[in-house]
């Protein structure tokens, strides 16, 4: 095995290859490796059954062992999601700005790949095909860093997506897996300014947080996502509740989870009570503060850790607050940046949320389960960036180019 300098290299020059290939070239990797998925779906899910067993045995459960677990039907979607990002436009090549100076000369900005990118997360195995499959659409080599919980999984998701770039007669360079291990290869990688570009940190807090300290290499990182909803007063009460029981728990331990509900004093009393039974009819946990308690007993209390807490749990933080101010003052100080909706029937205070929140997605009157790249449109997502530099959200095709400016000139000179 190659140590991580001659991977990266060997990354580099993959990437060079595959800048200058056609649509269509990469369209049909993409659909090759979709193939490949769903043909050796048993060889996946055989692999994905050693890497369950071995964390159960090791005492792994609940938000961990959910992100970890694949079946048919998630190997299913994860084809899906390749092949909904063929179908989408080719981002390099696309012409951003284009003007004729008066001196006649042509500019243009155009979209190009960013290179190498270093993708290092934990658990989740359909990021390999995910971040794999956007890389080489959006003409980028990737080099993967998955951890040690799923390695027979990414092993041989990595086998499909091999096999597929080398019938299409692309280097298998373009997508390559650090073997997993100990932090020190994360370091050795992300300190790789010659050959890699960007690095994505996708995983727990104390993750992310390594990579920002020692990377050499521009972050485009995904912090905690704590996502809260406000229930406005006069909001419709159903309304609420299908968004607030869809947003905690149709799927928990992801990022785009709600994890505090924040509801409007003068109107709690009618909204709060059928809200909190829903959840907790669901499963549901629920902690709340003095106000909420007064209206519903039956709940736990909060204490101050629960406020910009991501449970990634059937848990969810209650508090009642006073009206929208109130509301935006609490996501300005637990919030994380990543997803933050409201509730209401009023249109100046749906405006205001839009206006007030920072974030890097803004809800109204939705779930925010909804803050996702298949959702959105980008086919797929390789992380949720929740900093401002260069993208934001979602980051799909278009994040992972950068662009150039392409001057068209008939010799003239600066005066």
């Amino acid at each position: 095995m190659p140590g991580v300098p001659e991977l990266c290299r060997d990354a580099r020059g993959a990437a060079r290859k595959i800048a200058r290939r056609s649509r269509a070239d990469k369209d049909t990797v993409l659909y090759a490796i979709a193939a490949g998925l769903r043909a050796r779906t048993a060889e996946v899910l055989r692999a994905n059954v050693g890497d369950v067993e071995d964390a159960r045995a090791k005492g792994t459960g609940g938000a961990m062992l959910d992100r970890l677990s694949l079946d048919a039907r998630r190997v299913a979607q994860m084809a899906d999601a390749v092949e909904g990002i063929a179908a989408l436009e080719d981002p390099i090549g696309r012409v951003l700005y284009e003007s004729v100076r008066p001196n006649g000369m042509r500019v243009r900005r155009v979209g190009v790949p960013i290179g190498v990118v270093a993708m290092v997360y934990e658990a989740r195995p359909n990021v390999t095909a995910d971040a794999s499959a956007l890389c080489i659409k959006a003409g980028n080599a990737v080099v993967l860093r998955g951890g040690s919980e799923a390695s027979r999984s990414n092993a041989a998701i990595l086998a499909v997506i091999g096999d597929a770039l080398a019938a299409s007669d692309f280097p298998r360079a373009a997508a390559q897996m650090l073997p997993p291990g100990d932090r020190d290869a994360i370091r050795e990688l992300v300190q790789q300014a010659e050959t890699v570009d960007l690095v994505i940190p996708r995983g727990v807090e104390a993750l992310v947080r390594f990579v920002r300290e020692h990377a050499r290499v521009p972050v485009m990182a995904h912090a905690t996502g704590v996502c809260h909803m406000f229930v406005d007063g006069g909001a419709d009460v159903a309304m609420a509740t299908a968004l607030a029981v869809n947003g905690k728990l149709s799927r928990p331990a992801v990022c785009n989870a709600l994890e505090c509900l924040l509801v409007d004093a003068s109107d709690a009393a009618r909204l709060l009570p059928p809200i909190a039974r829903a959840l907790v009819e669901g499963g549901c946990e629920l902690r709340g503060c003095q106000r909420t308690r007064a209206i519903v007993p039956a709940i736990k209390a909060a204490t101050d850790a629960d406020w910009g807490h991501e449970y990634s749990d059937r848990i969810l933080a209650v508090r009642v607050v006073d009206g929208i101010a109130g509301a935006i003052e609490h996501v300005a100080r637990y919030g994380s940046g990543h997803t933050e909706a409201i509730c209401t029937r009023d249109a100046s205070h749906a405006d205001r949320w839009r206006r007030e929140i920072d974030a890097a997605c803004v809800v109204v009157n939705a779930s925010t389960r909804l803050h996702d790249g298949g959702e959105l449109g980008l086919g797929a997502e390789i992380g949720t960036a929740t900093g401002k530099l260069h993208w934001r959200g979602s980051m799909g095709l278009e994040g992972l180019t950068t662009f150039q400016w392409v001057l068209d000139g008939e010799g003239q000179v600066r005066t």
